[in-house]
């Protein structure tokens, strides 16, 4: 019987790997290694690292501080996950009996129809998260590929960086809205229909080919097409989400389920390696106090 099961190996379950191991509660993490970190080039606005770290190197140096502080680490998939009185117990490769459970099982971006996607986030060409680097793509060619509704709100964030932007809207049959083109226009951003597949590499760039022949260049391509929530585990148990599938929590990253816990992507929108470290610092806390009160009240 573990203290706590943690489903998920991104940022946000390694560290509270990291904090309940060093709690001194016996802790195990289950990861399928699909952690969305893994797609970072470089980032530069995580705390600590001013001149940059990839997202493989993070989650390295996030695994092995986990590992020095006894988390046991797993690569598996976990299936499901049932209740067991007031405990839990997790469908594997083995069944995993815990008394607290965390879910910190991210999201799942959906990205154009190209079959060289992960080469092109490598080269920057694709870029996944303007909070986190549109630093990098100032005053360069960039464009949002998405439906009008989500495209419009990252083109519009992106005027923070540049004035070179254009949005390839992907549901023009449905996306012609008057009213959001016109603020679109007025802010000076382009808007040009698209198909998802519409996109290819040419060295440094991105060229995007029209149905009508014509052809665009970027330096970089932001997609706005949404994601898919890891949040289905803890809805089979009763947990709560929102409607776009964030799992609902407290300000101590408790779920709606005594004992359920769930950190990072797949709570806020916020998508961002500092705001996985605070709910994992939370959740982990307040787990250790959790587990502390249930052996006093024994």
């Amino acid at each position: 019987m573990f203290d706590c099961l943690i489903i998920g190996g991104g940022p946000a379950g390694l560290t509270a790997a990291t904090y309940l191991g060093r709690f001194r509660r016996q802790v195990v993490l289950v990861d399928a290694g699909e952690s969305r970190a893994k797609w970072i080039p470089s980032t530069h606005n995580c705390p600590g690292f001013p001149d940059g770290i990839t997202g493989t190197d993070l989650l390295g140096r996030l695994h092995s501080q986990a590992v020095r502080y006894g988390a046991n680490l797993v690569e598996d998939t976990v299936r499901s996950v049932r209740h067991a009185g007031a405990n839990f117990i997790a469908t594997a490769s083995l069944p995993i009996r815990a008394r607290t459970v965390l879910m910190a099982t991210g999201i799942v971006d959906k990205l154009p129809d190209i079959s060289n996607a992960a080469d092109l986030i490598k080269a920057g060409t694709l870029r996944l998260c303007p909070i986190c680097d549109g630093y990098e793509v100032i005053d360069k060619r960039v464009a949002v590929i998405g439906p009008l509704k989500n495209a419009m709100k990252k083109a519009l964030f992106m005027r923070t960086f540049t004035r070179n932007l254009t949005l390839l809207m992907t549901d023009p049959e449905t996306g012609d809205d008057p009213h959001a083109l016109a603020m679109l226009a007025r802010e000076g951003i382009e808007v040009a229909a698209c198909t998802r597949d519409a996109i290819r590499a040419s060295g440094p760039d991105a060229i995007v080919e029209f149905s009508d022949g014509k052809v665009l260049a970027f330096d970089t391509i932001y997609p706005a097409m949404g994601c898919t929530m890891r949040s289905q585990l803890a809805v089979e148990l009763g947990a709560k989400c929102d409607e776009v599938g964030n799992l609902v929590t407290d300000s101590h990253q408790r779920t709606n389920i005594l004992g359920l816990y769930a950190a990072g992507d797949v709570v806020d929108e916020i998508n961002q390696i500092a705001v996985a470290f605070g709910h994992a610092a939370a959740a982990a806390s307040d787990i250790h106090n959790y587990l502390a009160n249930s052996d006093r009240d024994a």
